[in-house]
């Protein structure tokens, strides 16, 4: 089931008469801001997920696990 022309009107001339002439460039300058912010979010989340972290000295990390736990058991 597609949406075809009529449809997409009758949804266009609802939106003008809830939102008003006036309103309908700030109503979509706001909806594609939230669409831009959205993306860039998405692309974020790409970035952060797709870069492996690397821990770069590893003799400190241990000697810091070691130290809590002779700490916790002694």
């Amino acid at each position: 089931m597609s949406i075809g022309p009529w449809q997409i009107i009758l949804i266009l001339v609802i939106v003008l008469i809830i939102f008003g002439a006036g309103k309908l460039p700030r109503v979509a300058g706001d909806l594609a801001k939230g669409i831009k912010n959205f993306k860039s979010g998405m692309n974020e989340d790409d970035k952060e997920t797709s870069e492996p972290k690397e821990i770069k000295d590893t003799n400190s990390a241990k000697e810091t696990a070691d130290e809590k736990d002779k700490a916790a058991h002694g």
